[in-house]
């Protein structure tokens, strides 16, 4: 059924006054993007807390969450290790927006930062970051041979990276997840070819991290 309420913003889409419009995963806009990224926060939590588990961090590491989303896992990793340098990047404007509300105070205080850029083609210099990580965002990386290519360049001599995802390729995907990867156009490679994608990239000591009751996967790596 049409809705004679919608009106175009500024990007051209399409949005209403329903509150999960502007809900598109790969990139948020709008208040209902940004109520899809609170769900996001909360949907994702025990998911993220268990992959970051996978590394080990210090606090004087500098860090770097690609695709931070609604802002949360930035918000656990300085709670965690509050002298940490930590830097959140995503391709959606609205997640920026979201993410520095969520951690307003710490960037206020300079101790968090966010940066509207993409994987693609990240701002920053060769050997930036000590850490690495990115939960979820991996689905929607336009190039993912490319992009990890730019993961490596920006880690660090030794420093790891870890790729954090709720479902893979693992031959037993739901109905629901498999209309979803159509939907959205999800890139879910399989434990084979996640490998090849970081070994061509450069990365090395590649671990697999399964949760298989859940079907999460972390992947951590170093270069």
């Amino acid at each position: 059924m049409s809705d004679d309420r919608s009106i175009k913003n500024d990007k051209d889409k399409t949005v209403t006054d329903h509150p999960f419009d502007g809900a598109d995963p790969s990139n948020p806009f709008g208040d209902g993007g940004k109520n899809m990224l609170d769900l996001m926060n909360e949907h994702h939590y025990e998911m993220t807390g268990w992959g970051l588990s996978k590394i080990c961090f210090r606090d004087t590491d500098k860090i770097l969450d690609i695709g931070c989303g609604g802002g949360m896992t930035v918000k656990r990793l300085h709670d965690m290790y509050p002298n940490a340098e930590i830097t959140g990047v995503d391709y959606s404007e609205t997640s920026i927006e979201k993410s520095t509300e969520l951690n307003m105070a710490e960037v206020e205080k300079g101790s968090l930062k966010f940066v509207h850029a993409s994987v693609e083609s990240l701002p920053f210099k060769n050997n930036d970051f000590d850490k690495i990580v990115t939960v979820e965002s991996f689905y929607f990386w336009p190039d993912p041979q490319e992009n990890l290519k730019e993961v490596y360049r920006v880690l660090n001599d030794g420093g790891n990276f870890a790729l954090i995802a709720e479902v893979y390729d693992n031959g037993n995907i739901s109905e629901e997840q498999r209309r979803n990867i159509e939907k959205y156009g999800l890139y879910n490679p399989t434990i084979n070819k996640f490998k090849e994608l970081f070994e061509k990239a450069g990365f090395k000591n590649i671990e697999f991290n399964l949760k298989e009751e859940k079907e999460w996967i972390c992947i951590t790596a170093e270069k």
